[in-house]
């Protein structure tokens, strides 16, 4: 059965205007295959915000999928054993950190490791949803930009979103990976993500032409300055 794991970098529903899905987010529907989905949108990082959660009803609901929220405020128990259901998870962007910990705290992390290999699933997640996937990433839950070593690590490596629109975040992420801090990973601009299918790099995908998903290693090339960015091609969807 194939699980696949997209990090977005930023985009989604949360950006639209008319509060519409976006090509993403249909994009993220057909990935799991199913007619009539089950979709579980986790807003922990974003402490559960109504506004958020409103968002994403709207959006998905005119998708023809079955919408669930999982609130760690509310029965929460009911919600964590529900992730075993879902067909496609969807982790809202926020504070990576901060979501981490409630996770720890209810099982969350629990419940999406066991997921992940019971396949046939699709986990996902914008910015902060993205994080989480990997062993590393680079994040502002702390006020400035720092690299942060932690995650589910289901993808090996670190990720960067938002590497387009946030200036100061990409010296940090590229800094980090050339000292070795960080493992090598993956870099994303808003609107853009990385595919894994069953533990594989599948490739990259875009909502547009011109985003770019950059695979970032660390390199001893005297001019690659300890890191090396290569783009991936990216599937406009």
């Amino acid at each position: 059965m194939t699980t696949h794991i997209v990090a977005l970098g930023g985009g989604g529903f949360a950006t639209s205007s008319l509060g519409a899905p976006t090509a993403l987010d249909r994009w993220l529907v057909s990935l799991t295959g199913k007619r009539n989905p089950l979709v579980c949108f986790v807003p922990t990082a974003s402490a559960d915000d109504p506004v958020y959660i409103r968002a994403f009803l709207t959006a998905y609901g005119t998708l023809g999928v079955r919408p669930m929220v999982l609130t760690l405020w509310t029965d929460a128990a009911n919600a964590v054993r529900r992730i075993r259901d879902a067909d496609l998870v969807l982790v809202g962007n926020g504070n990576t950190i901060n979501m981490l910990a409630l996770w720890g705290a209810h099982g969350v992390d629990a419940a999406l490791q066991e997921r992940y290999h019971a396949g046939d699933v699709v986990l996902a997640g914008t910015s902060a949803g993205g994080n989480v996937w990997f062993s590393g990433c680079v994040t502002d839950s702390f006020g400035d930009f720092r690299a942060w070593r932690g995650g589910l690590g289901l993808v090996p490596g670190s990720f960067c979103s938002h590497f387009d629109s946030e200036d100061g975040r990409v010296g940090v992420y590229t800094d980090a990976v050339a000292s070795g801090f960080l493992p090598g990973g993956y870099a994303c601009d808003d609107g853009a993500g990385v595919l894994i299918t069953d533990g594989v790099l599948a490739g990259g995908v875009a909502d547009a032409s011109g985003r770019r998903v950059l695979a970032v290693s660390g390199s001893s090339e005297p001019t690659a300055s300890g890191v090396l960015a290569q783009p991936l091609e990216v599937t406009v969807v």
